[in-house]
């Protein structure tokens, strides 16, 4: 099993070995296309730095819908070429590149008009299906069914009996977007990438016209480096006109954000076998399967507040419940969300004012020399558009660089996971844990949970629950200091783990146990300690009171009320 590590001590060493020496490629941008990037140059033999100015994947990457799917809504659109390659990649990333991370997710899309609608629907799932198989990657999933108003009803209880005449049942797949960024940056460091996060570029090198490379501020500990670097990639999502602004250039398209919520339920609120699909007037809400929850998004509205931290409007989560109350026999209220998280789509601005009529297409431009720049697209199509702003940059570099192989590189914890998978009662009775607990660690690391593993051996105590978020080890949170990168405890509540999300407490009961448990891999004292849990506990307020404000504006400002804990 090959592994890489990205604790305290990694983190200081690669910024110290970026500034050492100029680098092919450096990334700016510690979201899935930055991470991918930097796989992908790294696999090319390439000499690749990595750096992200908060946490890896803090920003859009760790709160999508969490799917991995082809866009079966563009097919609609006429959008063959992206659901196709989309498709292709869902494929791969099941099959090949990630088992242990992506998982099949069967979806009912309730049918409200007899005939015709069954034919329509039907024809563009068919389509959706064939062009799965097709692609040589989408043979793993059960290819779609029709059912008739009684069988919809017995695979999902929870619908009103006359919300729907009928159904089709497809399939897509989902993944811990957080937790799957949190692997492709250590795949890439395994091939060789230097990679920090808490970097922030706060400038970039040039020489005539020319960009050279960056300064990057050590937000954690202070000072500032300059990485030299032949090309930089810009891939910080809807922060790219702002990266673009320190190097005094626009650059050839401008990216606009669009505002997508969610709500995390438990699940027996919804009484359903499968996922479901609904239509709404402006997009498509999904219900998504989550563990012990149902997540259920999006919207789809224009935002030009803070972007660092998107704000949920109690009008965001009225339009939620209200379109989902629409077709469920026992309506959820406010007092069944346990979680709210908000996203920002990076969308190439086009003509249309409509956020939902943007393009999901991606775009690489080299709008001034030594700087890529790759914007746009969605979060399944990440490898390509990795392979795209690596081919870019590569057109630039003055010698012959290996053709893209990350089709055939699969991430960290991905190989031996289906022999594990298959060994999980033997793991658990030579282990003592119960075999769910060893099925968790496997879909959340696959081949790696055996560094957790003797991580328990070594301390039994890291092998018992949390005690307010019983989901999660103990280990789990050590682990995610001493391997995963996590400096805060924010970090570990929100995108390490989901408890931020998964509890009624949104993580306030847990926070101090956590931390506890983080101190001695981070070397806080117990004012640190403090810090941590009532900075964390002032964010989560912030983001309730935010909730209840009736628009953008206002739930803005109160989300701003908690700054970050080392501010940028």
């Amino acid at each position: 099993m090959r592994t890489a590590t990205l604790g305290p001590a990694q983190r200081a060493e690669a910024l110290a070995r970026m500034a050492e020496r100029e680098l092919d490629v450096l990334v700016v941008g510690g979201g899935v296309v930055g991470a991918g990037t930097a796989l992908d140059a790294a696999t090319r033999g390439l000499d690749t730095g990595l750096v992200e100015a908060r946490d890896w994947s803090s920003g859009t990457s760790s709160r999508s819908s969490k799917l991995i799917h082809g866009g079966l809504r563009y097919l609609e659109m006429l959008d063959f070429a992206l659901v196709r390659e989309a498709l292709k990649e869902r494929g791969l990333l099941l099959e090949r590149l990630a088992p242990h991370l992506v998982k099949p997710v069967p979806f009912l899309y309730p049918l409200t008009h007899k005939g015709w609608e069954r034919w329509y629907a039907g024809s563009g799932v068919a389509l959706y299906d064939g062009m799965s198989v097709s692609s040589g990657h989408g043979r793993g999933l059960p290819v779609h069914r029709h059912l008739s108003h009684k069988r919809a009803l017995r695979v999902a209880p929870c619908l009103k009996k006359d919300a729907l005449v009928g159904a089709l049942q497809y399939y897509d797949a989902q993944v811990d977007d957080a937790r799957f960024v949190m692997n492709l940056v250590r795949t890439a460091a395994l091939y060789g990438a230097e990679a920090a996060n808490r970097a922030r570029v706060v400038g970039f090198l040039r020489e005539g016209e020319r960009v050279v490379g960056a300064r990057v501020q050590d937000v954690e500990a202070g000072g500032e480096y300059e990485v030299r670097a032949r090309q930089v990639v810009n891939a910080t999502g809807v922060w790219t006109d702002d990266t673009q602004a320190l190097i005094g250039e626009r650059g050839q398209f401008h990216v606009r954000a669009s505002k997508g919520i969610h709500l995390v339920v438990p699940k027996d609120r919804i009484h359903s076998t499968t996922g479901l699909i609904l239509r709404t007037e402006k997009s498509v809400l999904f219900v998504i399967p989550w563990g012990r929850h149902w997540i259920v998004g999006t919207t789809d509205t224009d935002w030009d507040l803070d972007k660092a931290h998107p704000a949920a409007s109690s009008a965001d989560i009225d339009y939620l419940l209200e379109h989902v109350n629409s077709v469920l026999a026992t309506p959820l209220t406010r007092d069944d969300v346990e979680g709210v998280y908000a996203g920002l789509r990076p969308l190439l601005a086009g003509e249309s004012d409509a956020t939902s009529k943007l393009s999901r297409e991606h775009t690489v431009a080299h709008p001034v020399p030594g700087v890529v720049v790759v914007a746009g697209g969605k979060y399944t199509t990440y490898r390509v558009m990795a392979k795209d702003a690596v081919d870019e940059a590569v057109h630039a570099l003055d010698q012959r660089v290996a053709e893209c192989v990350t089709e055939d590189t699969p991430l960290v914890g991905a190989e031996g996971y289906k022999a594990m998978w298959n060994a999980r009662a033997q793991t658990a009775a030579r282990t003592g844990l119960h075999v769910v607990r060893v099925e968790h660690l496997l879909n959340r690391y696959g081949a790696l949970a055996d560094e957790l593993l003797d991580l328990i051996v070594t301390d039994p105590a890291l092998g018992e629950p949390l005690a307010a978020a019983d989901d999660y080890l103990r280990a789990e949170i050590v682990y995610a200091c001493t391997h995963e990168g996590a400096r805060h405890l924010d970090d570990v509540l929100t995108r390490r783990t989901r408890i931020s999300i998964e509890t009624f407490d949104r993580g306030t009961r847990s926070a101090r146990e956590c931390a506890e448990l983080m101190a001695p891999v981070l070397g806080w004292d117990a004012d640190q300690i403090d810090r941590e849990v009532q900075h964390y506990e002032k964010r989560v307020e912030a983001e309730r009171e935010s909730q209840r404000q009736p628009d953008d504006l206002t739930a803005d400002a109160a989300r701003l009320g908690a700054p970050d804990i080392v501010p940028l």
